[in-house]
């Protein structure tokens, strides 16, 4: 229920968050006729009763209404009225009411109906339309916006008073909206808002159960564009962004902390996080879809009664990027895979139940991967049916055609193992190495401080003298000594028959 929501949200209200401003002559007709035209081609259906005159048209009874994803129900916003005011200047002022309902129906999981309505509520704010039509640029600020559960039922079951409370907020915000209207519909945008939080509250009062999640992030930047065809179906994503449907958006933050703890049969638990700002990237079109996140000097805390101790854990870095393809093709195509854990860090408390006497470095341990590629997708990822053929089918989802690593690390308590490497894949010969598309290329390794690590293990009792052993052989096998002191370097090799080689030895 959440993501149909949050599309729909998202699509009725664009221009209740929207900005910047431009030049020339609009009329208020104009800009009724720009918002029914948009809304119209998102899927919604629009309707109220025109009336005025003098340069100020309102509408009154106003009903926008979508059907949610697969016909499980309505997302309908009702306003007793919208005002456009000319302003002789050839901009036009947009009135909207202070509290806009959002009424919604869906089923749950179970099949039973679910009603309810969110309240959206502005402060001191304004909406100002400026440009031509067909280019229209709307600027938007509000003092306080919130998003409000006012009510829910759960088959005509009303919810119990105080069982669950849902609040967001945002302060200060001021966005810039530009529209484009032609063959597609194009948009750009920038918001600011000096703070976002949420507020959540759960209290069964069938049981002990209660919850409470809350966060702030400060200092927030949002920034897109993308492109919406005309008449779009949004029961049929896949043939949207076939048509041109587009998202490039990225969401930056300066400071952010949350809070979560309650009990949940009859334990408690804790858990609480802070960061020095971050970021998160969106992209999606025809070809690709794409995330980016990043957070910077992250502290995690937990605690439950099902955890011997307190958790507490930091990072000076958290990042993770993915790139793949979304549609079937005849032809390669791009994807990429990154994670990257920078200086993490424990507490003492958690390296004593493993390391008591601490003999081990505690040393920040770090974690990159940054590798790309190119493949081939044997299926359209957004088509819901043809996902569902791919789970049950013995068909491979894709082929991998070539992977380059361009950085591998992991380091912790005193040793790294870094490399590097480059493969193309056969996938027409997938018996050389037993049912997978045979690889041709190379890894090359770097290992660090991997012997005195085995020297700590052993005596601690964690590694038994016989597998210290063996490990000891198998990097003797795979590996040439460094340059530097305790280290070992190694080249990986398969060749196109494929043999395995390790520093010019073949092993296999």
């Amino acid at each position: 229920m959440t993501a149909r929501f949050a599309r729909g949200f998202g699509a009725a209200f664009v221009y209740v968050l929207a900005t910047q401003s431009a030049h020339a002559d609009l009329t208020a007709a104009d800009v009724w006729a720009d918002w029914q035209e948009y809304l119209a081609s998102a899927g919604y259906s629009i309707s109220g009763d025109e009336g005025g005159s003098g340069g100020v048209l309102t509408v009154r009874d106003v009903s926008i209404e979508m059907p949610l994803a697969e016909n499980e129900g309505t997302l309908t916003v009702v306003m007793d009225s919208l005002t456009f005011s000319e302003n002789g200047d050839g901009t036009v002022d947009i009135a909207v009411p202070g509290k806009i309902p959002m009424n919604f129906t869906t089923v749950d999981d179970k099949g039973k109906p679910v009603t309810g309505v969110l309240d959206f509520s502005q402060r001191d704010d304004s909406m100002t339309a400026s440009g031509d039509p067909g280019d229209v640029t709307y600027a938007y600020s509000s003092a306080l916006a919130t998003m409000e559960l006012a009510s829910l039922s759960i088959a005509d079951e009303p919810m119990p008073e105080n069982m669950l409370s849902v609040l967001l907020t945002a302060e200060n915000v001021n966005s810039s909206t530009r529209m484009l209207t032609g063959d597609l519909r194009t948009y750009s945008q920038q918001l600011t808002a000096d703070a976002m939080r949420y507020d959540i509250v759960f209290d069964d009062p069938e049981s002990d159960d209660t919850g409470s999640f809350k966060g702030t992030m400060v200092d927030v930047l949002t920034e897109g564009t993308g492109a919406m065809p005309p008449d779009m179906d949004p029961d049929d994503f896949d043939a949207a962004l076939e048509n041109g449907l587009a998202f490039d958006g990225t969401l930056t933050y300066g400071s952010g902390s949350s809070d979560l703890q309650g009990v949940g049969d009859g334990e408690s638990f804790a858990f609480a996080s802070t960061s020095q700002g971050g970021r998160f990237s969106f992209k999606m079109d025809a070809d690709h879809l794409g995330y980016d996140l990043e957070q910077r000097q992250i502290g995690i805390s937990m605690q439950a009664e099902e955890l011997p101790v307190p958790v507490e854990i930091s990072a000076a870095v958290s990042g993770f990027n993915l790139s793949i393809p979304v549609r079937e093709s005849d032809e390669d195509q791009d994807f990429a895979i990154g994670l990257n854990l920078g200086d993490f860090t424990m507490s003492d408390v958690l390296w004593s139940m493993f390391d008591p006497a601490a003999q081990l470095p505690r040393d920040p341990a770090n974690l990159v991967l940054d590798a790309v590629g190119k493949g081939k997708l044997l299926f359209n990822l957004l088509d819901p049916e043809e996902a569902a053929m791919m789970q049950i089918g013995a068909t491979p989802p894709a082929e991998i055609s070539a992977l380059t690593i361009n950085k591998f690390l992991v380091s912790l308590v005193g040793a790294s193992l870094s490399g590097t490497g480059d493969f193309t894949f056969d996938n027409d010969d997938t018996t050389t190495m037993d049912g997978f598309p045979r690889p041709t290329g190379y890894v090359d390794l770097e290992m660090v401080g991997a012997n005195a690590l085995l020297d700590k293990l052993s005596g601690m009792g964690l590694v038994a003298n016989e597998e210290a052993m063996g490990a000891r052989l198998m990097m003797g096998l795979l590996a040439v000594p460094g340059d530097a002191p305790d280290t070992l370097n190694s080249r990986i090799e398969i060749n196109d028959q494929g043999h395995v080689i390790a520093n010019g030895q073949r092993i296999k």
